[in-house]
């Protein structure tokens, strides 16, 4: 048994950096302070406030019904201090040139975009990202991005977007990371260090990151976008705030606050969330932005009118107001009736300009342009190559009976589906900058695979919807579902005759690009009813059947998985799409991806999550006054987070541990070993999973600790060891003290997180050497 409390613990912010680029930064720091304070005192009010001013001349994809007016007008006056929406070296420089030769104080401006899973390069949607479990692949993603990024002109990002998500109602889960904490954690540090390097901003091809959605914007209520959230802190500490927390740890230069409220206060006015918690207890030093016009949405959330709304964020912790102007059109109001301070206005004024001398502005306004640079470090070989590299890792083998994957690059092969021959939804959601003219459809890449050994027949199928109102919501950036004028009969026909011909049908259908993504919420998750149709049409055929699913969040594949025989889950793969599809369809790459998303079977048992806590009355089908569903056999997911296949078999062995009781300082050391059972070499994402038996916050039933990936050949054997100390036991107590606490511990070692082998050690206290 424990006490009730364990040892006190408080947390770490390690510094990632050497003791020279930390004597560097510091010298750097007095410098920057020196110029900052002359600069601010030859600033007007006017000018000061101008620099909180965010603003979007239009022309990309705008997340909000405002843009920005008289922009040039307010750039010579002074009145902006960064803007986004517009890309490229000739654009930016024109616009840099107005503030450095026409303002008065010749102040450069900051130009930041949404880089998500790549710039003009474009990878797979983050989700899928994660899905490989490489975070050096990760970060290198990160890293082409910036260099793609600056070449552009840019020189800040709005990524990474480490919202922990359980809902797959929501959209933005196609953002994200996943559902869990630690590898969210470890994938956020990763994508700050590829965006910004050393953190010294030294290079012209690292820029400022900004983290977002700060914080929670994964656990909208109902799954709906913009939504409101609402949990305790012992909840945020323990599974949503991690993410965040090491990205500021990792030094990140910029923070973006989301558009829920938190314990009722929008983020975006929230001081306990921008101040307190952000900047007093996490420590960060940098600027926060606003989302956009989230400033102006308080008022729909009934916190006042915009003086009264732009008022309270400037005291939270905000400093700059993306779009909505509140700031530029309210705060001199503001602190002549005294609702703000000069001191408020200053310190936001100050961290903007904080953020540009980090960046070497004032030094070189044009150190980010540079035409030379986009016209040689843009699309590159070697960056399309990754981004096939990357691809291939993120996919997730669902399904595959009887083997019937790889696929042989002879006979006749049907390709059929709305997804078969469409570039336009190969990117997915949020390729702000990605031309999709240029990406690589599933029937080109099938065919440069095959060439002349194998035959290949194409037709369409189906729509992605045959809903005309729906097809309408789901093509605001450009035509994602295309309604076929022909009828839902004669696609069906023109299909099943090239079925009929053929060896094997591979069908490509599943989410449009933005299905998914910002304001893409869903009540059904299942695949659109003209696809489904299709599906059992093909499946009548009696000929073998495999799904390539495009998808932006977890469907609900109940039916597929019972009746079709494999199941590959693409997401959305980036420019690379067809290619790297081939690859693995024809076994060039043996699949390795693991989702980090619970694939519920019922779009009822959302949310679903594998880090759950148990109830007073768990789960037992003999007794019905037990948590279930009377509708629903079981409680089990369709896939749990983790699953992931390969075209080979791993065979764990026995778990073991050096010794069963563990103290402070000291460690145990778990070892498994896995052996390749299969026909083929292939790579396998071990993971560890902790249980706390009893504690004094009911604990989940297992937590992510740790994940190794290997490679093995055919017939190879490997003994993979992971080392657990007394930190890899320490969760958030009632008091959101971190902590540990004496007693039984159960270890879980794993393909996933339901398929795994456990053993039990304890831990041990002082108190308990010497009562």
């Amino acid at each position: 048994m424990k006490k009730a409390l364990g040892l006190l613990v408080g947390l770490s912010c390690l510094a990632s950096v050497s003791v020279a680029q930390q004597k560097k930064m510091q010298h750097t720091s007095g410098e920057m302070d020196a110029f900052v304070n002359d600069l601010m005192s030859k600033m007007t009010l006017e000018e000061k406030i101008g620099q909180l001013n965010l603003v979007t001349p239009g022309g990309g994809i705008l997340t909000g019904a405002v843009v920005s007016q008289s922009v040039e007008k307010k750039i010579m006056n002074g009145s902006v201090g960064g803007m986004f929406g517009i890309i490229g070296p000739e654009k930016i420089r024109k616009a840099q040139e107005l503030a450095v030769n026409k303002s008065r104080l010749k102040i450069p401006m900051i130009f930041g975009s949404d880089v998500i899973h790549g710039h003009k390069t474009t990878f797979p949607i983050p989700l899928g990202l994660a899905a490989s479990w490489n975070i050096e692949l990760i970060e290198k993603s990160a890293q082409i991005a910036a260099k793609e990024a600056t070449a552009d002109g840019l020189n800040w990002v709005f990524s990474p977007m480490v919202d922990v998500a359980r809902d797959p109602r929501w959209g933005r889960i196609a953002e994200g990371s996943g559902e869990d904490p630690y590898l969210g954690s470890l994938i956020a540090k990763a994508m700050v260090k590829g965006y910004q390097g050393d953190n010294t901003y030294s290079s012209a091809t690292n820029l400022m990151a900004c983290v977002k959605h700060f914080a929670l914007y994964g656990a909208a209520e109902a799954g709906r976008d913009y939504n409101s959230v609402d949990m305790s802190r012992q909840k945020m500490y323990e599974f949503y705030l991690p993410p965040y927390k090491a990205a500021v740890e990792a030094g990140v230069g910029s923070v973006m606050s989301s558009f829920n409220e938190v314990e009722g206060v929008p983020a975006t006015g929230n001081q306990w969330l921008l101040t307190d918690l952000l900047r007093k207890q996490w420590g960060f030093n940098g600027m926060v932005v606003s989302d956009y016009t989230s400033v102006n949405e308080m008022m729909e959330h009934g916190m006042g009118n915009l003086q009264e709304v732009s008022a309270l964020a400037i005291k939270a912790g905000l400093d700059m107001d993306m779009v909505g102007e509140g700031y530029l059109s309210t705060l001199q109001k503001s602190l002549q009736e005294g609702k703000v301070s000069e001191t408020d206005i200053n310190l936001a004024c100050r961290r903007i300009l904080e953020a540009k001398y980090k960046l070497g502005l004032f030094s070189d306004p044009y150190k980010f342009i540079n035409e030379k640079r986009a016209a040689t470090e843009i699309l590159t070989t070697q960056s399309l190559s990754f981004s096939r590299e990357a691809a291939t890792r993120s996919f997730v083998l669902l399904k595959n009976e009887k083997q019937v994957l790889p696929l042989k690059k002879t006979g006749t092969i049907a390709l059929i589906g709305p997804l078969a021959d469409s570039k336009r939804n190969m990117l997915g959601t949020w390729a702000v900058s990605g031309n999709w003219k240029t990406s690589v459809s599933v029937k080109e890449g099938l065919m440069n695979a095959v060439g002349t050994h194998a035959k290949v027949l194409y037709a369409k199928g189906a729509n992605i919807s045959d809903d005309s109102a729906f097809a309408r919501r789901v093509n605001t950036f450009g035509v994602e579902i295309d309604i076929d004028k022909r009828s839902s009969k004669e696609l069906l026909d023109e299909a099943l005759s090239i079925a009929q011909q053929s060896d094997v049908i591979i069908v490509a259908v599943g989410e449009a690009a933005d299905m998914s993504g910002e304001a893409a919420s869903r009540t059904d998750i299942n695949i659109p009813e003209s696809q489904k149709e299709l599906l059992k049409a093909l499946v009548q055929t009696g000929k073998p059947v495999v799904m390539v699913l495009f998808n932006g969040r977890p469907l609900t594949l109940s039916w597929e998985n019972e009746h079709l025989n494999a199941i590959l889950d693409v997401w959305a793969p980036g420019h690379q799409a067809g290619n790297a599809i081939a690859d693995v369809l024809f076994g060039d790459y043996n699949p390795s991806g693991k989702i980090t998303v619970t694939f519920p079977k019922n779009v009822g048992q959302v949310p679903m999550y594998y880090n759950h806590k148990n109830t007073g009355r768990p789960y037992d089908d003999r007794n019905r006054f037990t948590s279930k569903y009377l509708d629903m056999p079981d409680n089990a997911p369709m896939y749990p987070f983790g699953y992931g296949l390969s075209y080979t078999t791993f065979q764990y062995g026995d778990v073991t541990i050096d010794q069963d009781t563990i103290k402070p300082g000291e460690t145990i050391t778990a070892k498994v070993t896995i052996t390749n059972t299969g026909n083929y070499d292939g790579v396998e994402t071990v993971q560890l999973y902790i249980q706390d038996v009893i504690a004094s916050v009911a604990p989940p039933v297992k937590t992510l600790k740790g994940f190794k990936q290997i490679s093995l050949k055919k017939g190879e054997s490997k003994v993979v060891e992971f080392v657990i100390s007394e930190e890899d036991l320490r969760f958030y107590n009632a008091n959101l003290e971190h902590v540990s606490e004496a007693g039984d511990f159960n270890l879980f070692i794993g393909p996933n997180s339901r398929d795994a082998k456990r053993l039990g050690f304890t831990l041990i206290k002082q108190s308990q050497l010497n009562p």
